[in-house]
């Protein structure tokens, strides 16, 4: 794999640590700024939204620059938006931050999936996204735990001041490892934009993103709260915990990738499926400390195997309905993951608030992830009616 696979692979590390640390602190900063936990679970809708209409807005916007000062840009930017977290002394002003931090992830992401995949022969592109996704998955296993643990020893600000550090780690990979002059796209007209939203074949792969990720996030958001209060850990194993569900997500994020590169819509299709499963199980399996781990090993591994799939997939398909915007299509896809975190967050909320409460999380959000299969099935059945009508007599 090219070298500059891993610089992307550094940034993303870094913009992972930010996104996914506060799953982890969401008690401690809920406790500290005398907020519910459903409020406080507004920080992950908050920050997902930031990149759900940053993405498609800033790389539209971002199309003509070149693609390196553009990344050093958005670490900047990233850099500033943590600080501001780190110094913040209420609940908005945190808010603020991570909106900031969450226009540089959407336009990051969007656009490092386009160069990690032009740089590898084409049927190593899955495995090409999945190595950038790995600094994201590697942030998870290492990251969101040494970040927790910071936040519960010296206080959740202390925790955003490490990332910025992180940023800092980052921006330097990024200049130091990737080329002067990178591939990019012909800057998409404002109607080829248009035109992404009005392709009914990539709104259906928006919307298995949002469904298939978005289920996850159902219990993922709340998951200290639940490992604490029905599982029974102590919030000091909480950090560990989250090693062992991160270790499993980077697996799956390999591992995914290896299993798309042929045929992502039907290898989206089987994991879904085992996806739902997974979190209708752990509904049952929360109360009981061994197989809550099991299970939430798996559902580690099935959250993050899609994810190169799913990019996979739109970028196949933009080029065939939109081939004049396939970076705008990434960007929606980052969006649509991004969206489906934030509907995760909200109805994980919403359910949390409700009678059912935190342990009906995990069956909620397998209702979502059915969404998703439903909506891959169909995909796949208009994939093949579109090869029949190709086949040579």
């Amino acid at each position: 794999m090219p070298i500059a696979l891993y610089a992307l692979a550094i940034a993303a590390y870094a913009i992972g640590t930010t996104e996914f640390v506060i799953v982890g602190l969401l008690p401690t900063v809920a406790n500290d700024l005398d907020i519910t936990l459903p409020i406080a679970g507004l920080i992950v809708s908050v920050y997902a939204l930031g990149v759900t209409f940053g993405a498609p807005i800033l790389t539209a916007l971002t199309g003509r620059m070149e693609r390196k000062p553009l990344l050093l840009g958005l670490m900047v930017l990233f850099i500033i938006g943590n600080a501001i977290a780190a110094l913040s002394s209420g609940y908005e002003m945190l808010l603020v931050g991570r909106v900031l931090s969450a226009f540089a992830h959407g336009v990051f992401f969007s656009v490092g999936s386009t160069i990690a995949a032009d740089l590898v022969p084409e049927d190593k592109r899955a495995s090409a996204i999945a190595l950038m996704f790995m600094g994201l998955t590697v942030a998870i296993v290492t990251g969101v735990p040494l970040g927790t643990y910071i936040g519960q020893t010296f206080g959740w600000r202390a925790t955003f001041g490490a990332v910025v550090v992180l940023g800092l780690i980052a921006l330097l990979g990024v200049a130091a490892l990737l080329p002067r002059t990178l591939a990019k796209a012909a800057p998409a007209s404002i109607m080829d934009q248009v035109r992404v939203l009005g392709s009914g074949r990539l709104l259906l792969v928006f919307a298995m993103t949002t469904f298939g990720y978005g289920g996850t996030f159902v219990t993922f958001t709340y998951l200290a709260s639940i490992l604490e209060e029905i599982t029974g850990f102590a919030a000091s194993h909480v950090s560990l915990i989250l090693i062992l569900y991160g270790v499993a997500i980077a697996a799956g994020n390999l591992i995914g990738g290896r299993i798309a590169n042929r045929n992502p819509g039907q290898a989206l299709a089987w994991l879904f499926l085992l996806q739902a499963g997974v979190l209708a199980v752990f509904s049952l399996t929360a109360s009981m400390p061994i197989l809550a781990l099991i299970t939430l090993s798996a559902m580690g591994f099935l959250s993050f195997a899609t994810v190169p799939g799913l990019q996979l997939y739109v970028v196949q398909l933009a080029k065939v309905h939109r081939p004049g915007a396939v970076d705008v299509a990434s960007a929606l896809n980052i969006a649509a993951f991004n969206l489906g975190i934030a509907l995760g967050a909200w109805v994980g909320g919403l359910v949390v608030a409700s009678p059912l409460g935190l342990g009906a999380t995990p069956w909620v959000g397998s209702i979502l992830v059915i969404a998703a299969l439903l909506s891959t099935l169909w995909s796949g059945s208009l994939d093949t009616k579109a090869k029949a009508a190709f086949k040579p007599a």
